[in-house]
């Protein structure tokens, strides 16, 4: 009974709706709702990896894991074990069904690394062959086709031409007697074809009336003329609802033949469409998996950033407001926490949000928490929130209160301890914990305002012996209160851990932050003050508290002073943090980025590079086959020079730069001494042999300008003794011939003046020598107009016919300056 009262409290039934409407089927929206709560560890440890791997899985695909076509098919499998017939609209779902579970199977088969899904697909039994036969049998209106069998095919073959036979009588007679109907018009009274006579002439066209209009004017008539084919109709019919029910049976006796399967088949598909909605769910939620602790092994319980996911629900669908979170982070040796402040300021909630995670957790849900989340597995999960005030039971508070938590002892009460001596303990208000000896249950226990409504002394009394008791028996307790003497606790046992939600006194309302270590202090006079309650009052009360409470209250504002500059510290070293992390991701991308680019300059260099050789190559080899032809000669050799030199000054990489020389030092100047890379100042002029007097720190010697550079990296000018006797000029070698290639070799042939300009200025453009035109010999046209342009063209120097041998009149050489 505590069991549903603590799912009802904690609003559980509210989250499971939430869930349903991730769910992709009725059947797993019906799971959903009605959510059951695992009994073993084991159990949820499966839940959560189902829930996993379709987490997984969904983020691998394009689209989310796709559930078309499956149905409740419960109700007609049921009846088809009682040897029931189905509708074609079943028999279809059933196929459908099949389709949809096979799609399921393949698309989890064709995966890695989902070991728990393929396991539960692994024994999944689809039947094609049935579902073939279904969709060869029943079209996709559910209705039982004409290829379903051959005498179906025929029954249906002779109900058309026995329509057709009434269709076409009937026009007979409507046309023959069209002064007695009311319209041309055949219709239907059941299955019976009729036509509209007018009341006034229904002995114009003898027979059956089978329906008469509401103003009476109009009679429906069946003419005796097609009675009997009306009658062979009718009975042609049944033959094909006989045949059609015949096929119907056949099919749903093969669907009973596998009954079985197809309930684990309906089993699977619920299961896992209820682990595809646990996983949209917790993604929706920015939800993340727990991990299920030991306590007893000194783990804690972590929940950073812990959120109520039906307020969230309530934010994101119902307006409402921000939903701030709590961190939950337990001691393995705590028991109890105890958690103080004002109403309104969020303990309740703290205690609903906690509750929901462990039963999330228990059913396979991820918790929404920032990583990790780390819990105990809690075999009971007990709440005593709220009033259960009764007027019909005549229950007072105290009395709703203390009958709900004698549920909880009940269902935490170890066989061999009777709860009569527990009772009786905490009537004599004596603590358990050194009386007896008892087994501690995995439980988790919330309280609310425990030891509320009564005398407050008994009622802190009461509250005590209860928390110590629970310390003994519970995995751990969570209980909000006002009394102040449970403050006191986490000083006497170790086992307790004190809390309080924060308020704002400058603003007069709660922050809901839950602050742990310290215990919540009264605002009630602050907020009385504020509140505009005469200051007087309030000193007066503040008297009747007494120093003490004052002086307590004190020293908790300081602690939560402290706190809060400890939080804005450790806020601000956090950003920095992200600050520094930030920068070194920007800098080792760039850096990345750099050398990506750097090993593609390499790459595109040695091409360029490799490109260049071989074009040097093929050109070298042009020399070569012009010298192999004919006899070469001195002018021959000389040319092929020239050429082969031309060459390497093209391909040859430029030189480095040389550096920058026309530093001389100065007495005073600041210089670096390059051997030691150090700045040094001048002391003394450089000499005939080019050494000057530096000092570095304290330390004086002696170097040569070559071994220093300006601070802008100039090296000094040299030191010169005595200018040499000019040499004997040279006169420069008389320039080489140039040599025709395909490079300096312009081909005119075929175009007109107009055209052959524009080309031959861009080769003149590009020219570094002469070069040659190909003009031809034919109407002179062509030449005439390339001269002219040579004549006024600024670079042309000169222009001259080539010799016989290039192609003589045929070809221009223009030489370029």
């Amino acid at each position: 009974m505590i069991q549903a009262e603590t799912l009802e409290l904690l609003e559980w039934h509210r989250l499971c709706q939430h869930l349903a409407t991730f769910a992709a089927t009725k059947l797993g929206a019906i799971a959903s709702t009605n959510l059951p709560i695992p009994t073993s560890q084991s159990v949820s440890e499966q839940l959560l990896a189902q829930t996993k791997e379709v987490y997984q899985l969904e983020s691998r695909l394009t689209t989310s894991l796709s559930f078309d076509g499956i149905q409740d098919i419960g109700d007609s499998i049921e009846r088809a074990e009682l040897r029931g017939i189905l509708a074609g609209d079943e028999l279809l779902a059933i196929a459908t069904t099949l389709a949809g579970a096979r799609n399921l199977r393949r698309v989890i088969d064709n995966q890695e690394d989902i070991p728990v899904l393929t396991e539960l697909v692994a024994d999944l039994r689809t039947y094609p062959e049935l579902e073939q036969e279904i969709h060869r049998c029943i079209d996709e209106r559910g209705n039982v086709a004409d290829r379903a069998s051959q005498k179906l095919s025929e029954i249906r073959d002779e109900l058309r031409k026995l329509r057709s036979q009434i269709n076409q009588k009937l026009h007979n007679i409507l046309q023959a007697k069209s002064n007695a109907v009311q319209e041309q018009l055949i219709t239907q009274r059941g299955d019976r074809f009729v036509i509209p006579v007018k009341a006034s002439h229904k002995d114009v066209i003898p027979g059956i009336v089978h329906d008469t209009s509401t103003s009476g004017v109009t009679l429906y008539v069946e003419p005796n003329s097609i009675v009997p084919m009306g009658n062979q109709l009718r009975q042609t019919l049944k033959r094909e609802q006989a045949e059609e029910e015949a096929i119907r049976r056949a099919l749903t006796e093969q669907v009973a033949a596998v009954t079985p399967d197809l309930e684990r088949l309906l089993a699977i598909v619920t299961t896992l469409d209820l682990a595809a909605a646990r996983s949209r769910y917790s993604y929706w939620l920015k939800a993340n998996p727990p991990r299920f602790i030991n306590r007893d092994e000194q783990e804690i319980i972590t929940l950073r950033q812990l959120r109520h996911p039906l307020l969230v629900w309530q934010q994101q669908h119902e307006q409402g407001h921000a939903v701030i979170p709590v961190d939950l982070l337990v001691s393995p040796h705590i028991k109890v926490v105890t958690i103080t402040g004002p109403n309104t300021g969020g303990k309740t909630v703290t205690l609903k949000t906690l509750g929901l995670a462990a039963l999330m957790a228990k059913v396979g849900l991820f918790i929404p928490a920032r990583e990790p989340v780390e819990m105990p597995w809690f075999d009971q999960v007990l709440a005593d929130i709220g009033d259960e005030q009764s007027l019909q039971q005549s229950l007072s508070t105290f009395s709703g209160h203390i009958r709900r938590i004698s549920r909880i002892l009940n269902a935490l009460e170890n066989e061999d301890e009777p709860h009569s001596a527990l009772s009786e303990k905490l009537r004599a208000e004596v603590p358990s914990v050194e009386q007896t000896s008892v087994t501690q249950h995995s439980a988790l226990v919330l309280l609310d305002e425990v030891g509320a409504g009564t005398d407050p002394a008994e009622g802190s009394a009461l509250a005590i012996a209860l928390l110590q008791y629970l310390a003994e028996h519970a995995q751990l307790t969570i209980a909000t209160t006002h009394f102040g003497e449970l403050k006191a606790l986490k000083y006497e046992d170790a086992r307790f851990e004190n809390a309080s939600v924060e308020f704002d006194e400058a603003t007069l309302s709660p922050t809901y932050r839950l602050l742990w270590g310290i215990p919540g202090r009264s605002n009630a006079l602050a907020i009385a003050l504020r509140l505009g309650l005469k200051p007087e009052v309030v000193e007066q009360a503040k008297t009747q508290v007494g120093e003490a409470s004052d002086e307590v209250n004190q020293v908790i504002a300081g602690l939560e002073a402290q706190r809060r500059r400890q939080e804005t510290k450790a806020a601000e070293a956090q950003k920095l943090l992200q600050q520094a992390e930030r920068l070194y991701k920007e800098v080792s991308d760039k850096a990345a980025a750099l050398q990506e680019r750097e090993k593609s300059l390499r790459v595109s260099q040695e091409v360029a590079v490799q490109q260049a050789i071989a074009q040097a190559k093929g050109e070298i080899a042009q020399v070569i086959r012009r010298l192999q032809q004919g006899k070469p000669t001195a002018q021959d050799a000389q040319q092929a020079t020239n050429a082969l030199n031309q060459i390497t000054q093209k391909y040859q990489p430029a030189p480095a730069p040389k550096p920058k020389i026309g530093f001389m030092p100065k007495v005073g100047d600041r210089i670096r001494i390059s051997q030691f890379g150090q700045t040094a100042e001048v002391l003394t002029a450089p000499d005939e042999d080019g050494e000057l007097n530096v000092r570095f720190g304290i330390m004086k010697m002696t170097v040569k300008l070559q071994d220093i550079e300006s601070l802008d990296g100039q090296k000094a000018e040299p030191i010169v003794k005595s200018k040499p006797a000019p040499a004997p000029t040279t006169p420069p070698p008389q320039a080489a011939p140039a040599i025709r290639t395909s490079k300096n070799t312009v081909d005119l042939r075929g175009k007109r003046v107009a055209d052959a300009e524009i080309e031959l200025d861009k080769a003149i453009s590009e020219a570094n020598g002469p070069i040659w035109i190909i003009h031809g010999h034919g109407t002179g046209k062509l030449r005439q107009g390339v001269h002219a342009f040579l004549q006024q063209h600024p670079r042309v120097s000169s222009y001259e016919p080539a010799e016989q041998a290039d192609g003589g009149s045929g070809v221009t050489i223009a030489q370029i300056s």
